[in-house]
């Protein structure tokens, strides 16, 4: 199959699915048949002392289990990031853990991600009657795929090898599969059998699964198409105040400017603001990057804005456009994955932490809870526990400036964090908010 020669811009994509479906071995291989992996790097893999493999095969899993504890147990701990590229595309991989226990490191990495691959055992899906059972891991991380908006996903059957490359293996895995993502409402999903250890549809095509007409791997992901950024508009402004910087607060010169990242929009010299929650309006003096005074900055640069009159602005404020139609909201609903071992207590306070806003926060209700194994909801609770993905309204104490995740994943995301612990307790997508 032939392929245009343009290059397709960075690809961040994630690894997802339960433990031991081989996602480290599967990111091992692909840099290792990539070309990505130094001669000394290659050297040090072979010696390992942890590693998995007999002889001089390489253990590709250690590649991105870089942690001692992770060699030693096998499995992955933490969220590990590596790069690459080719003629094609650049790529930022994150390999999550598959174990329960680490799901929050699961949502951490898939949280910045544009794709997501899936890794399927086909050698632990249990078979009744020609219907593949998933395992309730896969589901679970599915499941935050869809609540983290992944848009798209690649389900990559692996150990064909150790089930004879069995094509029918293959179909009963995607049928069970293509019947979940239909559940979710995952919409972009595609399939590729591999085998991560001996390579096969990771970078080039395998000679061992004729029956498959589709590409490998790697050709899959240089051509997924990824999501243009916000137009950079000035109605769309959304800048958090990060921190406030004075120079010399005894001088008549007085420098008072407002430092941060811009979330979405842009912001110019001359341009009239409001800020949020004080509900006051301000001209933009100067902007000041990095690299000196410029006449504007667009969505993802880090600025400090100057203002023409002093205004009382603080951390934890917003600067939109004079004319949006934003509006501070103290009641949000939102969707919750719950990290901590002790249960949500809807009785208590939470610490939520929106941008560079901290507020009070409870619970107010749970509506209903997601049964990632029969994937129904239970209604009628009053906790979320462990792992759990749960529909919430929260009420807060002060208001802060938000959207929707779907509209804007760095102003509709937040943490809740336990003040008496200081755990953070629980991630959210905001759905709805007044």
């Amino acid at each position: 199959m032939t392929h245009q020669s343009t290059h397709q811009g960075l690809l961040r994509f994630i690894t997802a699915g339960s433990v031991d479906d081989g996602k480290s071995t599967l990111i091992g291989r692909l840099l290792f048949d990539s070309k990505a992996v130094l001669s000394d790097q290659l050297t040090a893999l072979t010696n390992a002392k942890n590693k998995r493999t007999a002889g001089e095969q390489i253990d590709f899993s250690l590649l991105t289990d870089g942690l001692e504890a992770e060699r030693e147990q096998g499995i992955t701990i933490d969220v590990a990031y590596r790069y690459f590229s080719t003629a094609r595309r650049k790529f930022i991989i994150a390999d999550t853990p598959g174990h329960e226990q680490y799901t929050r490191n699961m949502v951490t990495g898939a949280s910045t991600a544009d794709a997501a691959i899936v890794l399927v055992d086909a050698t632990r899906v249990t078979v009744t009657d020609g219907r593949a059972e998933l395992l309730a891991q896969t589901k679970r991380h599915s499941a935050i795929l869809k609540l983290l908006e992944i848009r798209h996903v690649i389900v990559a059957v692996n150990k064909m090898d150790l089930v004879d490359y069995s094509e029918q293996r293959f179909n009963e895995i995607r049928t069970a599969y293509t019947e979940l993502a239909a559940q979710l409402g995952l919409k972009d999903v595609r399939y590729v059998p591999v085998s991560a250890l001996r390579g096969d549809n990771i970078v080039h095509e395998s000679d061992a699964m004729p029956w498959y007409q589709g590409e490998p791997l790697l050709p899959l992901l240089e051509e997924l198409p990824v999501e243009e950024a916000a137009p950079e508009d000035d109605a769309a402004l959304r800048f958090p105040v990060q921190l406030v910087i004075r120079q010399d607060g005894s001088q008549s010169d007085d420098f008072r400017g407002y430092a941060g990242r811009i979330e979405a929009g842009t912001v110019r010299v001359g341009q009239k603001l409001r800020v949020l929650p004080a509900n006051r309006d301000a001209v933009v003096a100067e902007v000041l990057t990095p690299n000196g005074a410029a006449e504007s900055a667009n969505v993802g640069d880090t600025v400090t804005v100057r203002l023409s009159e002093d205004v009382d602005v603080s951390r934890g404020d917003m600067f939109v456009a004079a004319d949006a139609t934003a509006a501070p909201a103290k009641k949000l609903q939102a969707d919750l994955c719950w990290f901590d071992d002790e249960s949500l207590n809807p009785a208590r306070k939470y610490v939520l932490k929106h941008t560079t806003a901290s507020v009070f926060a409870r619970v107010s209700a749970v509506d209903r809870v997601l049964d990632v194994h029969t994937l129904s909801h239970e209604t009628g609770r009053r906790d979320i526990r462990l792992n759990d993905i749960g529909s919430v309204q929260i009420s807060l104490q002060k208001p802060i400036v938000c959207d929707t995740y779907g509209d804007n994943p760095a102003t509709g995301a937040f943490v809740l964090i336990d003040e008496a612990t200081n755990h953070t307790v629980a991630a959210g997508m905001i759905r709805a908010y007044s």
